[in-house]
């Protein structure tokens, strides 16, 4: 049976190589971010279609998801949420507006994204959803407080969704990518060494899998970490 797959949050990292890897499986696509414009390159390479949408408001949310509703009849067998933000800085000189934003794309917008998918899955009964956390999600950073913020709260969602949803053939997983990710051939860590940062593909095969395990062992989340990061 074809399946259907959104992905909230597209950058050219992890997200772009799970719109190709869920495309060669055969998994249609929808890509999900403030600026389309940015996507078209990739939205050609997969057959994916593309939605302008606001995370962190609820009614973008709604409206992403009731265009969605009308492209893939079929519904969504698997939503991922990779959107994040942060403001960096002493905590004692931080602007609380930009700390406000950045919780609420991290965080607040990962409860929208997941609430609608949530309730459709609910329907179905079954489906898939996948929350992207960081190193801060387990470990807060100096002068990145927001960020932990943001990323404590997303795996205190995952986890809680899990346990609510996982009874009802709902399979919630929340990921700690514990490093960086490669951001192409050009990205300036690249001097770091090859195995330094995580291969965004490598990453994206770990979700499919997960989105495939039998549901006698399921798991709710999953850490990755290049072989040289220390943890």
């Amino acid at each position: 049976m074809a399946e259907n797959a959104l992905i909230v949050g597209v950058g050219r990292g992890l997200s772009a190589s799970l719109a190709r890897l869920f495309a060669r499986e055969k998994i249609a696509v929808a890509l999900a971010a403030r600026n389309v414009g940015k996507l078209d390159a990739l939205a050609k390479e997969t057959g994916a279609r593309t939605y302008e949408c606001d995370a962190s408001d609820a009614a973008s949310v709604a409206k992403l998801y009731e265009r969605v509703d009308k492209d893939f009849g079929g519904g969504l067998d698997i939503v991922v949420y990779n959107a994040s933000g942060r403001a960096r800085g002493p905590i004692t000189e931080l602007d609380p507006a930009a700390v406000q934003q950045a919780i609420m794309v991290t965080c607040y917008g990962g409860f929208l994204v997941a609430q609608q998918a949530a309730r459709r899955m609910l329907k179905r009964g079954q489906g898939t959803i996948l929350l992207t956390g960081a190193s801060a999600s387990v470990k807060g950073y100096p002068q990145s407080s927001s960020f932990a913020m943001g990323k404590f709260g997303l795996r205190g969602l995952a986890q809680s969704m899990a346990r609510e949803l996982a009874p009802q053939n709902v399979h919630v997983a929340h990921f700690v990518i514990d490093g960086g990710i490669r951001q192409g051939p050009d990205d300036p860590r690249g001097d770091r060494g090859t195995d330094a940062l995580l291969s965004p593909d490598a990453i994206a095969e770990t979700y499919l899998s997960i989105h495939r395990q039998n549901r006698t062992a399921w798991t709710w989340e999953v850490e990755l970490r290049p072989w040289v990061e220390k943890f």
